[in-house]
């Protein structure tokens, strides 16, 4: 998988959090404002009681996000690329859209930090890349991320934060599997993360296990990933996001 190993960093805001163009104009006087009519008083309203708001509901430990409400409980961020990801949920999916080459794009799950979980996706993209999922994550120590690709193999990193905008990949695994064809990111892929171990799933089928002690990035927050290579643009789908219990 084509990875810098120092790269630059742009906090992304999901959820239609994206600031507003700032549009100049010409500011109106005030006199050009007023109506030529006399103005009659209003009468005066009895003020309406204070709609009780209620606090938004706890997400739950272990839950499926099917992407088909809001993204207030995800923080993204890219890094490379030169221009950000389209981001948006379009039917029902979590869809990112990569215009430049080496961009990879983040979405972490805020609401919960994780000793074991078992983590999933169902994923899609095209023409090339890579797909997906991200566990242990911590700003101060860094994550782990297993990827698909378009080319049929698979990838286990390290990523970890040098410095604010700067950040350090370490490979720990590349290889293939007989569940991944090339020129095919559809699939459902998973990882569990349980402890100092992890455990590689693609459709349901646990493929690989690897020791990760000497390393030990526990606990963390999990959430999904995705990158363009030299083919763009590049389109990600996530259809859904599922975290449960450890597998393994």
């Amino acid at each position: 998988m084509k990875k810098f190993f120092f790269i630059g960093f742009l906090i992304l805001t999901l959820a239609c959090n994206l600031p507003a163009a700032q549009v100049e104009s010409t500011p109106t006087a005030a006199a050009d404002l007023l109506p030529t009519a006399t103005l009659t008083p209003a009468p005066t309203a009895t003020p309406s009681p204070t709609a009780t708001i209620s606090p938004p509901t706890p997400v739950p430990l272990y839950f499926t996000d099917e992407f088909n409400t809001d993204l207030s409980a995800w923080t993204s961020f890219q890094t490379g690329g030169a221009q950000p990801p389209i981001v948006a949920l379009q039917d029902d999916a979590l869809i990112s859209q990569m215009q430049s080459p080496n961009t990879w794009y983040y979405a972490i799950h805020n609401a919960h930090e994780y000793t074991g979980a078992s983590i999933s996706a169902k994923v899609s993209g095209a023409p090339s890349g890579s797909l997906g999922l991200v566990c242990g994550y911590s700003e101060a120590n860094g994550w782990y991320e297993f990827n698909i690709t378009h080319e049929g193999m698979f990838s286990v990193l390290q990523g970890k934060w040098l410095a604010e905008g700067i950040a350090d990949y370490r490979p720990i695994l590349n290889s293939t599997t007989e569940y991944l064809q090339a020129g095919n990111m559809n699939y459902e892929i998973g990882l569990t993360c349980n402890n100092n171990t992890l455990f590689f799933h693609v459709n349901g089928k646990m493929f690989r296990k690897l020791d990760v002690s000497y390393i030990g990035l526990t606990p963390g927050k999990v959430g999904l990933s995705a990158a363009s290579f030299d083919n763009v643009p590049m389109n990600a789908n996530f259809e859904w996001f599922k975290v449960s219990k450890p597998e393994w």
